[in-house]
C-alpha cells in the first residue's frame, strides 16, 4: 500500500518552520501548545522548537492572555459554551490559571444567563417528555453538557417551566 506525501510528516528547515509558524499565528490566535504540535509534526529539533517559540513570544505572535480572551469570547458567543466548559478547554490547551480567570471575568453576567435561558428554551421546544420531571432532567443534562453552572441551570429551568 502506497502512503501519500500528505500522510507522511515532512521534516523542514528552521527557516521554513519559522516562516510557516509566523504565518500560522498571523491568521488567527494560537496558543503555545498548538504551535508546538505543528513543530513536532514537522520533526523540528527541540532546540529549534524552543527558539521559534521564544521568537514568536518576543514578537507578540503568541500571547497567552490575548489567546485566552479571544477563545473565551468565541466559545461563549458562537459555540454557546458555559464557563465550566471554556475553563476545561483552556486548561487542556495549557493556559495558565491567571490568564483563564482574567478572560472569564470579561463575560457579561446578564448576557451569560440570558444565553443559557435562550438555549434551554429552544431545547425545551424540541424535546419529548413524559412529565415535568422528565423535561427538567433533559434540560438539566443539556445545560450542564454546555458547561453552565449547576445553580444557573436549575434557576433557568424553573423559569422556563413556570412560563410554559
Amino acid at each position: 500500500m502506497k502512503i501519500s506525501s500528505r500522510q507522511m510528516p515532512k521534516q523542514i528547515t528552521y527557516e521554513e518552520a519559522l516562516s510557516r509558524t509566523t504565518r500560522y499565528c498571523s491568521l488567527a490566535e494560537k496558543c503555545e501548545q498548538d504551535v508546538r504540535k505543528k513543530l513536532t509534526a514537522w520533526q523540528l529539533s527541540i532546540e529549534n522548537t524552543e527558539k521559534i517559540i521564544a521568537y514568536l513570544k518576543e514578537e507578540k505572535y503568541l500571547n497567552e492572555m490575548r489567546f485566552a480572551g479571544f477563545f473565551v469570547q468565541d466559545k461563549h458567543r458562537f459555540a454557546k459554551w458555559g464557563k465550566s466548559k471554556i475553563i476545561f478547554a483552556l486548561k487542556n490547551k495549557g493556559i495558565s490559571t491567571g490568564a483563564i480567570e482574567v478572560a472569564i471575568k470579561n463575560i457579561d453576567v446578564e448576557n451569560y444567563s440570558g444565553q443559557l435561558k435562550t438555549l434551554l428554551a429552544s431545547k425545551f421546544k424540541s424535546i419529548k417528555y413524559k412529565d415535568t420531571c422528565d423535561a427538567k432532567a433533559k434540560l438539566y443534562r443539556f445545560g450542564i453538557s454546555k458547561g453552565f453552572e449547576n445553580d444557573l441551570v436549575l434557576k433557568a429551568i424553573d423559569e422556563i417551566l413556570s412560563n410554559k
